[in-house]
């Protein structure tokens, strides 16, 4: 999606400035730190725990590597693998860490752009 830049609004965390776009989307993923990712988890009333910090890694780590975010089906397979056994889809763990799904908070959290268009899973 286009960043409007009438609408760009400055997040401070510490003594850096963070830029968002209108809809509260990191618009410069390099500009992402983990102070960011938990001011923006509590502006959604999420206490990151050490299971939100898995995902956000691995979706760092995919945009790393692949300088594109990971697709929700990626996210969810690695949750998966992660909880083998236990019964539980990576569908449920995803929704259960972010309850208003992968693009509306994950993505949002982990620092990564507006996604143009997306299935949540």
């Amino acid at each position: 999606m286009r960043t409007r830049p009438d609408a760009i609004s400055e997040l401070a965390v510490g003594d850096k400035v963070v830029h968002l776009d209108e809809h509260g989307y990191v618009i410069d993923p390099e500009e992402w730190d983990e102070a960011t990712a938990e001011e923006l988890a509590r502006r959604q009333n999420i206490q990151l725990t050490n299971d939100h910090w898995d995902v956000i890694r691995f979706m760092r780590e995919f945009l790393a590597e692949h300088g594109v975010a990971a697709d929700a089906r990626f996210v969810m397979r690695f949750l998966e693998e992660r909880a083998a056994g236990s019964g539980r889809s990576g569908r449920e763990i995803l929704f259960e860490l972010f309850p208003y799904g992968y693009v509306g908070q994950a993505c949002r959290i982990s620092g990564m752009r507006q996604p143009r268009a997306w299935s949540t899973g």
